[in-house]
């Protein structure tokens, strides 16, 4: 492509948007018909303007090559954008060469893992696994790539070797890592003990640290630091690593998304990191690689998929990604079981009779998605639906429970129904806990809900439960006790607080699921906790999930099934697919919903 002086006269001109998520094009008058044409060729429906349009990044790029149709040489090219269309171009090459040869033990153009340590210079002193320096030797074939292996399975210094091979050749000196805070701990003490020199590594404060080698900034304020990180990304040869990478699932749709597309560009080279880079399906693997291969990524991943055949489109897509799964790491089995549980009577009437609230038939998905959050807290306790006096009041269960007035109103009942009845879902809690404590066992308890949580503290009262969630103050000192006194012999927590980051294998193994939403990742996370690299091969690690029969329950079972069934296949990963299809157990945000858990919602709430 050539870079038109800005003096001669232009006939067609491309250049970023401010946010670096659109290209601009502008033509002359000459020309009009004709960039009508090219436009349509590209992106129909995306002109702005007789002679000018914007056109997302990834269908600028999915449609580069009707560039080649317009019939006039004097075109001018944004250099950042020009060199982002020769990097992708390169890149959708080797990634073609690589898919053509999936079937060869070693690609064109890639590296054996024996000759990994060798890239990584003398700066290096990590140590390695035989699946990290295989999955290094994967990544180290594309100049861009996804790593989808397992928690446990090292992926940081995974990432960290990447980049020191980089370092290496001087094709980056500089490393910026976007991940959840909760991840923070785990870079700081890889790049130090990875390297003879400790990497200079610094957490992102009000500006980037010029000086930093490795910059860390989690994913909740990458929106407002997208110009300082865009200059500290340019100022130096540079990696982007995401960590947790489905955080930016929604692509150029969502704030994570789209400030994360915007810095890509400046990289010379792109990494993600996830175990769950498809929750939902196909679309948040598309978002995924889209980052790491604009333009090319999501076609990719559409072609695989459209035919429906998941074996086939492992088998596509399996060469652009490297994954370390469970049984490589050769962990011990973990035995996961659905115990069902009957809605007492007055739950039971109170349950229906909310199903039947018209409000929750409203027809947006916002609306659908409070309802499907009154309905999974009213499968637990419809008490928990009438506001307390703060947002943490416990439930007030009455012991011995209290005679039900024939004669009360529905709302009557809701209100007071802790003096009648004990959610069995609580009371199957205790059952459990009670147990495992009596075997010196102490147990992980999820549940979605704030009042839930303290609901199950004062339940739990006796097992001197720790306690984390979103308006804890003291995160770590309640995590230290229930790994180091004896007596804490339960933690209660929710996964969108403590599902990542975190690491109980060695103090806990087993975990209790009061209830689940749709989030299928946040379900995995949530269950890696205490099924890490590291366990001995004798442990006996145990998950149960309650669910209330005839309840909301049942939806999100039959949808999380489906999403891990896909999220298996895609993946190659039988212990994934598993995990989808719990055994039933004898009795001794919007949640994540997508299209497919809508249309499950609302032919429960119509009672079809």
């Amino acid at each position: 492509m050539t870079l038109v002086p800005e003096s001669a006269e232009i006939s067609l001109q491309l250049s970023f948007d401010v946010t670096r998520t659109r290209v601009v094009l502008r033509s002359s008058g000459a020309f009009r018909d004709e960039f009508a044409r090219l436009v349509g060729l590209i992106s129909a429906g995306d002109q702005t303007g007789p002679l000018t349009a914007e056109i997302g990044l990834d269908d600028f790029l999915a449609g580069v090559g009707e560039l080649a149709t317009w019939p006039d040489q004097r075109v001018q090219w944004d250099e950042a954008l020009a060199n982002l269309v020769t990097d992708v171009l390169d890149d959708a090459d080797t990634a073609q060469e690589r898919l053509s040869h999936a079937e060869l033990a070693l690609a064109p153009g890639g590296i054996a893992p024996g000759e990994v340590d060798t890239r990584l210079g003398g700066a290096w002193v990590g140590e390695l696994t035989s699946f990290q320096r295989r999955d290094i030797a994967s990544l180290l074939a594309l100049r861009h790539g996804a790593n989808f292996s397992v928690p446990g399975a090292g992926k940081t210094r995974v990432a960290l070797a990447v980049f020191a091979a980089m370092r290496e050749l001087g094709e980056a000196h500089r490393l910026l890592v976007i991940g959840p805070k909760s991840a923070y701990e785990a870079w700081e003490s890889e790049s130090s003990v990875c390297f003879k020199e400790p990497l200079r590594t610094s957490i992102m404060g009000s500006s980037p640290d010029v000086a930093a080698e490795v910059l860390i900034v989690n994913y909740e304020r990458l929106g407002r630091a997208v110009p300082g990180l865009s200059a500290w990304l340019r100022a130096s040869p540079a990696m982007v690593v995401l960590d947790e990478a489905h955080r930016m699932k929604l692509g150029a749709s969502g704030a994570y998304g789209s400030a994360c597309l915007a810095l890509g560009p400046l990289a010379n080279r792109r990494l993600i990191l996830t175990g769950t880079p498809a929750p939902n399906g196909a679309r948040d693997l598309e978002s995924l690689l889209s980052f790491v291969w604009p333009g090319h990524g999501k076609r990719v991943v559409a072609d695989a998929v459209g035919g429906g055949d998941l074996a086939y489109a492992s088998s596509v897509l399996r060469p652009l990604f490297t994954r370390t799964t469970k049984g490589e790491l050769g962990l011990p089995p973990v035995t996961t079981r659905i115990r069902y549980v009957d809605l007492p009577p007055l739950h039971r009437e109170i349950y229906e009779a909310l199903k039947g609230n018209p409000s929750a038939r409203a027809g947006d998905l916002e609306a659908l998605g409070k309802a499907m959050l009154r309905m999974l807290m009213a499968a637990t306790s419809p008490a928990l639906l009438v506001e307390g006096t703060t947002r943490y009041e416990p439930l007030a269960y009455q012991v011995p429970a209290l005679e039900a007035a024939p004669n009360d109103s529905l709302g009557t009942l809701l209100a007071n129904l802790p003096r009648y009845e004990l959610s069995p879902k609580y009371e199957e809690a205790v059952r459990i806990v009670a147990e495992n404590a009596g075997q010196k066992r102490k147990t992980l308890v999820w549940t979605t809900f704030v009042r839930s949580i303290t609901t199950l503290e004062r339940l739990l009262a006796p097992f001197q439960p720790a306690v984390v969630h979103g308006g804890t103050p003291n995160r770590d000192e309640q995590i230290t006790r229930f790994r180091e006194d004896p007596n804490c012999l339960v933690l209660i927590s929710n996964p969108a607080t403590l599902g990542e980051g975190i690491s109980l294998h060695h103090e806990c193994h087993d975990a209790l699921f009061v209830d689940r939403d749709f989030m299928a990742g946040r379900f995995l996370q949530s269950l890696d906790r205490i099924h890490r690299l590291g366990l001995p091969p004798e442990t006996e690690t145990r998950v149960t999930v309650l669910a209330a029969r005839g309840t909301v329950d049942e939806v999100v079972a039959y949808r999380l099934e489906e999403k891990l069934e896909f999220m298996g296949s895609i993946l190659d990963d039988p212990a994934v697919r598993q995990l989808g299809d719990l055994q039933e157990e004898a009795d001794p945000g919007v949640g994540g919903m997508d299209a497919a858990d809508v249309r499950a919602l609302l032919a429960h709430l119509n009672g079809t």
